[in-house]
């Protein structure tokens, strides 16, 4: 595949953003003070081409063509955006999280008890490769690993992929010419709306602003529900995923700019239902299901929260009696952990439409 730089090949939204230093936000995400990158009206699409943190922080030397370079990467595959916000903004490392943040964008007419509807409508690599990480013990085993090649714990270990974006799969090599394959599935591991407060929060904990969800479910066809915290919502996005499994357990998905096309749309009063007037956080729809969200920095009360969410949902969305709605997701529900690794861990429920005939 040809590499989608900054600027060229085709967008379908109607506003196109790209990443550069001047639109995004390293490790933070933004306030209420943060200056829109672009305005736009309620229901109108924009395409922004989003930037992996990979092969920019400072532990792989903050130079993503040498990193590259390292992994076979020829220089001209190498994003130039990427390149620009290594070398230009800033990062602390230690306090700011990792990922790249592009936003905010104000949406016409949005205001706070308002829902801002996201809806993920193309979903396309920039580039054929990516990388999965597990470094600083921050995975789901710590102490653990990662470890060297002699068994020895060590702080850091990335796994380089190739990735075919035709055929849909990507490739990791180890050995004497062993491989694994296995699908990709874009997604955007961190989509928000900007919150409440003057300080900057870090990007690795998701909260009822959505942020760093990174639920893997939410791919091209889906969309995801948030309560707008501020006047405008302030949109924005980052963390772009090739491919995750449930539970990121290593510490990253396979990790790679992706060019995202999302409609964004303001949803007031009896316009936000399914929700309901309980919607505190975020919630996901996708054409099968609809997806409940627990979030806490203790996994189990991260299910508790998720099922509660679920028995919201059920009562507001088709008036399920909560213990007939309890029974039915023990019964029939499937409750994921979203991820381990970001602080606030997250589990979410998928709920089958399809059992639940409409009235």
């Amino acid at each position: 595949m040809s590499v989608l730089q900054c600027g060229t090949g085709e967008w379908p939204g109607q506003h196109y953003l790209p990443s550069s230093p001047k639109t995004v936000t390293w490790g933070r995400l933004p306030t209420a003070a943060t200056e829109p990158v672009l305005q736009m009206a309620s229901g109108a699409t924009i395409t922004v081409d989003t930037v992996s943190h990979e092969g920019l922080m400072e532990d792989q030397g903050r130079d993503p063509k040498a990193f590259w370079a390292g992994h076979d990467v020829a220089g001209d595959a190498v994003l130039q955006d990427a390149i620009d916000i290594a070398r230009e903004v800033e990062h602390y490392r230690g306090l700011d999280g990792p990922h790249v943040v592009t936003g905010p964008v104000h949406i016409e007419g949005a205001r706070p008890g308002d829902v801002l509807k996201v809806e993920y409508l193309q979903l396309i690599p920039r580039v054929p490769y990516g990388l999965v990480s597990s470094r600083h013990g921050r995975g789901a085993l710590p102490g653990e690993l990662p470890i060297d090649d002699d068994g020895v714990l060590t702080d850091r270990y990335s796994q380089f992929c190739d990735v075919d974006v035709a055929a849909g799969r990507a490739v990791m090599r180890y050995g004497a010419g062993r491989q694994i394959s296995f699908p990709i599935a874009p997604f955007m591991g961190l989509t928000g709306v900007t919150p409440v407060g003057e300080k900057a929060l870090n990007t690795v904990p998701p909260g009822p602003f959505g942020g760093n969800l990174d639920v893997r479910d939410l791919v091209t066809g889906t969309a995801l529900y948030l309560p707008v915290q501020v006047p405008g919502a302030g949109f924005y996005t980052g963390d772009p995923h090739f491919a995750q499994g449930h539970g990121e357990v290593s510490l990253t998905a396979l990790e790679a700019s992706l060019r995202t096309t999302v409609r964004l749309t303001v949803l007031t009063g009896d316009e936000a239902a399914p929700f309901g007037a309980g919607v505190s956080g975020p919630f996901g729809e996708t054409p099968e299901h609809w997806i409940a969200v627990g979030l806490h920095t203790d996994l189990d009360e991260a299910m508790r929260l998720a099922v509660r969410e679920a028995l919201r949902v059920l009562s507001q969305v088709r008036d399920v009696p909560v213990m007939v709605a309890y029974s039915y997701l023990s019964a029939a529900a499937d409750f994921m952990v979203s991820q381990v690794v970001d602080d606030v861990k997250g589990v979410h429920c998928l709920i089958r439409k399809r059992d639940f005939p409409a009235w």
